[in-house]
């Protein structure tokens, strides 16, 4: 099983978790020596392991990657997308960081399309594969200020791999979309407020991940998701009118306080 994202956060947890259920273990991140780290930890424990210092921004990396992995274990029965990048900026303080959209595209759209494509001609050969999309229950809710550039990159992927579900699904390759709540990680702490909401750890996420990975469900959502992907939907206007009020009023809490609001 190939897990992105595997140096820390949601990523880490679940590549601990699939080592201990018995799994051989591929994981993918930038970082070496992290990764290094993780794959000795699960080792240590029993599990087999194997890291890869990739960075998914770059497709001639993935295509090494994926040559290399093919060679050494051949093939990769799951792929667990998770590796991603968030930011939050209001789109005042973004006109001249357009590089801020170009990476967020880079890995959390382009780099998971990118191994996806490298890895499906051997799955749907041998008839077999699983692919696990860890996304963010932001793509199914109403948008909202200031996530512009992170909800883009994500919902493009979101998109794009629901649309080849449907192609390849006949081939004995399948596609589960966990659209994750908060999750308190090192992406979500540079978020003050965040940090103070409830939300999951890296191991309660990393449970729903492998949910997905043996149940092979269509999707796992969140309870409150569905009732806000409706009501923004039945209701668009009015519910983009309440989130540009509420950017308004924080804005200027923000500039008054120094408080800082999602």
């Amino acid at each position: 099983m190939l897990v992105t994202g595997a140096s820390y956060g949601i990523g880490e947890a679940t590549a601990r978790r699939l080592g201990r259920a018995g799994a051989t273990v591929l994981l993918v991140a930038r970082t070496a020596e992290r990764l290094d780290e993780v794959a000795d930890d699960i080792r240590q424990a029993g599990g087999e392991a194997y890291s890869y210092a990739v960075n998914l921004a770059d497709p001639v990396a993935v295509e090494g990657l994926v040559r290399t992995v093919l060679e050494e274990h051949g093939q990769v029965d799951v792929l667990v997308s998770n590796a991603g990048k968030s930011i939050r900026r209001a789109i005042a303080d973004s006109y001249q960081r357009f590089h801020d959209i170009e990476r967020t595209n880079a890995i959390n759209y382009l780099g998971p399309a990118k191994l996806v494509l490298e890895l499906l001609p051997s799955m749907r050969e041998r008839r077999s594969g699983h692919i696990v999309n860890v996304s963010t229950a932001g793509v199914r809710t109403p948008p909202m200020a200031r996530w512009s550039a992170y909800l883009a990159s994500k919902s493009a992927f979101d998109v794009w791999l629901r649309c080849v579900a449907q192609e390849i699904r006949g081939d004995g390759v399948t596609v589960s979309t966990v659209y994750m709540g908060l999750v308190h990680t090192r992406m979500s702490e540079p978020t003050p407020l965040l940090n103070k909401m409830p939300g999951l750890t890296p191991e309660q996420a990393a449970d729903q991940v492998c949910t997905a990975i043996a149940e092979r469900t269509h999707n796992i959502t969140p309870p409150m998701v569905r009732p806000a992907e409706v009501v923004g939907t039945l209701f668009r206007v009015p519910t983009d009118r309440l989130l540009e009020l509420y950017f308004r009023i924080s804005s200027k809490r923000k500039r008054t306080t120094g408080d800082e609001q999602p």
